[in-house]
């Protein structure tokens, strides 16, 4: 029993001992070690030919941090529409952290206006939502030549019907629990993972 609780103890030691030396190689990075861009260098880079549209969006946190994870996808614009609130705000800075100033944005009273807009400028309108027919996001198939645009709707009634019917077609993200939805910001988050991998592989 005593050699054993030796071994034991030999055993925890190199163990312990591996995975200090384990986790030695993956120390966290500081803050000045991202290599982040400043804000000019982000107004100069290439975007993305990729827009996110906000359809009556309510929460001042939700709108910041879409506007957080589209800073860091290099989304092209993002199109603020209807009840959807607009920078500056000290609340949506909370979650934008800055990126409200870095990434472009537009106003439209009506989502539908900006549907239009977006089609009169060549790209391809996507609405988040379940509905029949709609194509599972990980079926996404993109055309490289094209420019796309991506609805997210409000946290209770999702995309309006008007504005899904103006839509080019639907995605939707399959769940597998018992809610209904997912939390609009981490929708954004999701989608846009999958558009940027997929473009950026253009």
């Amino acid at each position: 029993m005593q050699s054993f609780n030796r071994f034991s103890t030999v055993i925890n030691n190199k163990y312990y001992l591996c995975a200090h030396d384990y986790f030695d190689d993956m120390r966290k990075l500081k803050i000045t070690e991202l290599n982040r861009l400043s804000v000019d260098e982000f107004k100069q880079a290439d975007k993305l030919p990729l827009v996110v549209v906000l359809d009556e969006v309510r929460s001042l946190h939700n709108i910041g941090s879409v506007f957080r994870t589209s800073d860091a996808f290099l989304v092209n614009a993002i199109y603020l529409c209807g009840i959807t609130a607009t920078p500056p705000h000290p609340e949506m800075h909370k979650t934008a952290l800055g990126a409200e100033d870095t990434v472009d944005w537009i106003y439209k009273k009506h989502t539908l206006e900006a549907v239009e807009e977006l089609h009169n400028e060549g790209y391809t309108v996507l609405a988040i939502e379940q509905v029949e027919g709609s194509t599972m996001l990980g079926d996404l198939v993109l055309d490289a030549d094209k420019k796309y645009a991506i609805v997210m709707g409000n946290e209770v009634k999702g995309v309006q019907q008007e504005v899904v019917n103006a839509c080019d077609g639907c995605i939707e993200i399959p769940q597998y629990g018992t809610k209904h939805s997912l939390n609009v910001s981490v929708t954004t988050g999701i989608v846009l993972w999958e558009f940027a991998k997929r473009m950026m592989s253009f």
